[in-house]
């Protein structure tokens, strides 16, 4: 495909470009022109006709027996009482819901009872015509000539932005692409090609839409974009590309960097947070002490060899204890990868990140064999099943109706009672909690798996909080103004620490004048928090 002109030039060769683009099979940009008109947006209903057995009820007066009211129904039982008010007006709902029960109403002489009655009459099959919303166009954002790497794309110096629309109804076409780029509006059909070219560090911004036959148009969707000069780095010309939109169709974004709005270092993020090409590549051979004096304890590790039984008289592990539970310590600590792996690429969670937080936290032994706060592979408590269930609505959603009927999840969990909030935060803690008096080595490994997944939608709490606590604070999207490694760096600060915590060293470095960086940030963490800083160094190194 001919290399399209970069957006700066197409203005002023509005002719050429157009002769050569209709000579191209397949390429079908066109030159940028000033914008038409603003996107009038998706404008598109229909009316279906369903199948319902309809209720016919009577509203009837005492007095005579008269039919006051006729209401009509689509489900079993009483009219609720806005159907009745629906049905006969305010007046006579409020004649019917004043009426008293009457002790006559089974007598001889109902017309001794004042008031009004419910009398059901018949019930059948009925029609009725439904407005239903159709699904609007919108506007798919991909790249050409591009290699995805772990959280980013290394794109030859001919690679290319591609927008294509996409037209859900089967009789309508998508009739043009527009969209603005740094300022400068453009306009193609069906499909637009935009050619890479360096950008600032912070990237630039992306509007587009799609137009159809049907007479609307898509939503206004968005992107940032940065694209680096790869050559430095790689010794080959090039690029390198990331692109943040809710419309991208590709290789997932770094973990949380879109919803901060900050992309990774140019070249893709630091090994701590990226996810390998495989799980192999998460194997690690670490000599965990706590975890070797469980699995000895558990007799997975064997150390018959050991005259001491592998422990201290003060019941320290020793150094032949080991020293023989060494290969069962490294087996052991490689045994969820795989299920880290899945889950990283399902949540978009560095499958690092992960692990790295499961050796600090719990160095893989999920059970605890005395009551406490913490639980599971990555210590769970209540205060972050508290996070988890208020800043990750989606997980919410699907968890909450496990616990709690589906009415009262509805209501959202802020909206819940204290005591159904309680209910659902120990449910979660537990969920997470492997420990299994009556299961071999005390541990329910199904569970421990299971809560993986839970673990890494935590993360994805602390990161939406994180990112809401730097956004009050300087009222700017967090990527303007911390790096994104320094991000993940406060998130960790908040998963340990607590909110509390990050906020007060944020306020005190945000009125201080200080850049936003780890640096500064940790130097102002009050005291009773300090204990974040050798926690995220740890997971981080």
């Amino acid at each position: 495909m001919t290399r399209p002109l970069p957006l700066a030039a197409r203005a002023a060769a509005v002719l050429l470009t157009a002769l050569l683009l209709a000579q191209l099979p397949g390429a079908a940009a066109r030159p940028v022109h000033a914008q038409e008109e603003t996107p009038p947006g998706p404008d598109r209903a229909a009316a279906i006709t369903v199948n319902y057995t309809a209720y016919e009820w009577w509203l009837v007066r005492f007095l005579d027996n008269a039919v006051v009211c006729q209401i009509y129904v689509d489900h079993e039982g009483l009219p609720r009482p806005g159907e009745i008010y629906y049905a006969c007006g305010a007046d006579l709902y409020q004649k019917w819901a004043a009426t008293r029960p009457c002790e006559y109403a089974e007598s001889d002489d109902p017309s001794l009872c004042s008031g009004y009655y419910l009398l059901f009459w018949e019930s059948g099959p009925a029609q009725r015509e439904v407005a239903v919303s159709l699904p609007p166009p919108v506007v798919w954002v991909t790249l050409e000539g591009c290699t995805s790497l772990p959280g980013t794309h290394l794109c030859d110096p001919d690679a290319l932005l591609v927008l294509t629309g996409e037209e859900p109804l089967p009789n309508e076409t998508i009739t043009r692409l527009e969209g603005v780029l740094d300022g400068e509006p453009f306009v193609c059909e069906p499909r637009c090609y935009i050619e890479l070219l360096p950008t600032p560090p912070e990237g630039i911004r992306l509007e587009f839409w799609a137009y159809s036959s049907y007479g609307d148009s898509s939503p206004v969707f968005e992107a940032l974009l940065r694209v680096a000069d790869a050559e430095p780095e790689t010794g080959q010309p090039g690029w390198y590309v990331d692109v943040l939109s809710s419309q991208w169709r590709g290789a997932p974004a770094a973990g949380c960097a879109q919803t901060w709005e900050a992309f990774p270092p140019v070249g893709g993020p630091p090994p701590w947070l990226t996810t390998p090409a495989s799980p192999a590549e998460l194997a690690s051979d670490i000599p965990y002490e706590y975890l070797a004096s469980n699995l000895i304890l558990q007799g997975v590790a064997d150390v018959s060899q050991c005259p001491d039984g592998g422990f201290l008289p003060n019941g320290q592990l020793s150094q032949c204890g080991l020293r023989q539970a060494r290969p069962a310590v490294t087996a052991w600590q490689n045994r969820f990868d795989a299920i880290i792996f899945e889950v990283a690429l399902d949540t978009g969670v560095p499958a690092q990140l992960l692990k790295n937080l499961f050796s600090r936290e719990s160095q893989f032994w999920p059970g605890i064999y005395t009551a406490g706060p913490e639980v599971g592979l990555g210590q769970m408590t209540e205060n972050g099943a508290d996070t988890t269930l208020l800043w990750n609505p989606s997980f919410y959603e699907q968890f909450c109706p496990l616990v709690l009927d589906r009415d009262a999840c509805a209501r959202g969990y802020a909206q819940l009672k204290e005591e159904q909030q309680e209910m659902l935060r120990g449910a979660l803690v537990q969920s997470v909690d492997a420990f299994c008096p009556d299961c071999p080595l005390r541990l329910d490994l199904q569970q421990a798996d299971f809560s993986v997944p839970i673990f890494a939608e935590t993360l994805l709490a602390n990161c939406e909080q994180t990112g809401m606590i730097i956004y009050n604070t300087y009222r700017q999207p967090p990527g303007r103004v911390a790096s994104y490694e320094d991000l993940w760096r406060f998130t960790l600060v908040n998963y340990n620490a607590g909110p509390g915590c990050l906020i007060l060293a944020i306020q005190s470095t945000e009125s201080l004048g200080e850049p936003l960086d780890w640096a500064h940030l940790s130097s102002h963490l009050t005291p009773v928090c300090r204990g974040a800083i050798d926690y995220v160094e740890d997971i981080s190194r």
